[in-house]
């Protein structure tokens, strides 16, 4: 930490079990402790997460004002999140079009963006095209042509972690919650909170609702709803003894929903930083936009929140230049 930004750097090639070992840290530190922020920050282990996370993670923290503050989205996303984008988005003259799957970039003889071929057989023409999906889907409809390219090539090495999101009603309070984010050193739970608490809109009372991070997760993606719950279950009993059973016998779950996302933010493993592009990309007027690209935030909302910032400031500076191109593309059109 006291290295500085460049010593941050450094660490990169380091995962945070490595890093600790080589501190001469006992293990039981990273089990005990960094196991809880290795999940939190990335859904993933310490034997697999970049050292580079952690401490970034912690310079945030420090540095910043509001760098440890935790804060919630007060209801559900589609509704809190999503409709008001729409809304603003619809304002200025736009349009939102869901289930409208692209099913392959379209080129030009000169490798630029012709248009975006949705699946129902639709054609998208535009001035600029920002591609905003987890790496994964990017690199599935990554033309053939781009592929050699380094900057697009360095994207193989960039992948997506699997994450499930578990909400649980409770028939009860539960006592031992509290009005935050808590961590758990769970092998399979990351961090959760007790939304009735947290949350205006989920407030009650009498009743506790948990929303939880259940990661690792990959080997459990494939696994059904109930396996899932039940192994939660199995979790809570140790966190709340005294409140919570397996068998059901104390709190009761009212009703449940489970949230998989096989590809979620990008896993943050050693040696990845590299790889992580800037938000324009070689290819005159197409853009990225995703926690994947390069922003100080790294694989988290806020991170693909800053790179969309960045992405539109890149086609504001492109502006006159994707102006020009355009009028060119139309005169040609014309002859």
């Amino acid at each position: 930490m006291l290295g500085g930004q460049p010593y941050v750097e450094a660490q990169d090639g380091l995962s945070v079990q490595d890093w600790m070992r080589k501190q001469g840290i006992p293990d039981r530190v990273t089990t005990e402790v960094f196991i809880a922020m290795s999940k939190a920050l990335n859904f993933i282990n310490p034997d697999e997460l970049s050292m580079q996370c952690i401490l970034i993670a912690l310079n945030r923290f420090l540095q910043e004002k509001h760098g440890s503050k935790m804060a919630f989205l007060d209801g559900s996303p589609p509704e809190r999140l999503c409709m008001p984008i729409v809304n603003h988005i619809e304002s200025l003259g736009g349009q939102v079009r869901l289930n409208s799957r692209i099913q392959k970039i379209e080129l030009n003889k000169d490798a630029t963006v012709k248009n975006f071929l949705l699946s129902d057989g639709s054609i998208i023409k535009g001035d600029a095209y920002v591609f905003a999906t987890p790496v994964d889907i990017l690199k599935l409809l990554l033309p053939e042509e781009w592929k050699p390219l380094p900057y697009f090539k360095k994207l193989d090495k960039l992948v997506g972690v699997p994450v499930i999101n578990v909400h649980i009603w409770f028939d009860r309070k539960l006592k031992n919650t509290y009005d935050h984010l808590l961590f758990s050193r769970s092998p399979l739970l990351s961090v959760y909170a007790d939304m009735s608490v947290t949350c205006k809109e989920y407030y009650d009372p009498n009743r506790s609702m948990l929303e939880l991070v259940f990661a690792p997760a990959e080997e459990w993606i494939a696994r059904s709803d109930s396996d899932i719950i039940d192994a939660t279950m199995s979790e809570l009993s140790r966190l709340f003894p005294d409140e919570i059973a397996v068998d059901q016998s104390k709190a009761k779950i009212l009703k449940y929903h489970v949230v998989k996302t096989p590809r979620s933010v990008y896993k943050t493993v050693p040696d990845c930083e590299p790889c992580r592009p800037l938000q324009r990309s070689p290819i005159e007027g197409f853009y990225l936009a995703g926690d994947y690209t390069k922003q100080k935030y790294l694989a988290s909302m806020e991170g693909a929140v800053l790179s969309g910032k960045f992405c539109a400031r890149a086609i504001v500076q492109d502006y006159e230049l994707l102006a020009a191109r355009e009028k060119v593309v139309a005169e040609a059109s014309l002859v």
